[in-house]
């Protein structure tokens, strides 16, 4: 029989308290994600679950959708969890995803300062409210990053007839900044911004900045997740990247995005069983 010296034994003690993961290299799957699923507070929740009922650990790469996307086209994650259906449309078309599985949805808000310069708080209809801020050469913050947001806030100014031209109109300032740096500088400027619902309800510096407009159905906001094509790129870990999608999609992962709150207010709501 094999004897072990005193090192060995150590050494073997050692690894048996280990956890299953750590003993074996550890399955980790990269996630390009939109800034406002990290933000909320949502993955800080939900990956410790994921990891405890798939043994996945998640490494999340948060950054505008329009760069999440870029960073899955160049082969760098392996799933991506974004909010603008047709920039992903698009990216599933080019091949550069295999299928878009709807997983969750909230809403945008318009918010702005008390004072509402524009008179635009209790309007229903965003459209009205962003004539009425332009009209008024309120000051107006833009992400301005190509991310989910920015691309619906695009989408609603396009809608309410309006052409921006931010190199001309010095009341609407693009930052190129995320979701809460955007929100503290319009915190600062006494301005109107789009935000999503869950950034928003997590952001801890609103100082003089309330919700405005909501409940518009144009400010519906849908989140997916797409498996990145390893076709495209061999180097995607896809079965990993699969069983996080799979167990998201599936009625416990639902139920564990419904769980999560932020001060009683449920965040996102899961719709991967009933799409709108």
């Amino acid at each position: 029989m094999k004897r072990f010296t005193r090192f060995q034994f150590v050494l073997v003690l050692l690894a048996a308290a280990l956890p299953v993961g750590v003993q074996a290299q550890e399955e980790t799957i990269v996630v390009a994600s939109t800034t406002s699923t990290q933000d909320s507070g949502l993955f800080s929740y939900l990956l410790p679950v994921v990891r405890e009922r798939t043994g996945i650990a998640v490494k999340v790469v948060a950054q505008g959708t329009g760069q999440a996307l870029e960073t899955a086209r160049r082969g760098d994650a392996d799933v991506v969890f974004v909010h603008d259906p047709e920039a992903e449309q698009r990216f599933v078309a080019e091949g550069f995803g295999v299928v878009r599985h709807l997983v969750m949805y909230n809403d945008f808000l318009l918010v702005g300062p008390a004072a509402d310069p524009a008179h635009v708080q209790g309007t229903a209809d965003v459209l009205r409210a962003l004539a009425a801020i332009r009209r008024a050469k309120s000051v107006f913050v833009s992400r301005g990053d190509q991310s989910g947001t920015h691309r619906a806030e695009l989408r609603l100014w396009k809608a309410a007839g309006i052409d921006i031209d931010p190199a001309a109109d010095r009341w609407y300032r693009a930052v190129g900044q995320g979701m809460g740096p955007a929100l503290n500088i319009a915190a600062a400027s006494d301005a109107y911004v789009l935000t999503d619902r869950a950034t928003w309800v997590s952001f801890r510096n609103k100082r003089n900045l309330r919700a405005m407009v909501e409940g518009d159905p144009r400010l519906f906001n849908q989140y997916s997740l797409i498996l990145v094509n390893p076709v495209r790129h061999a180097g995607v870990k896809a079965a990993l990247g699969q069983r996080f999608i799979d167990f998201l999609l599936s009625a416990e992962g639902q139920r564990a995005i419904a769980g999560y709150r932020v001060e009683g207010v449920q965040l996102f709501h899961p719709n991967a069983a009933h799409p709108p």
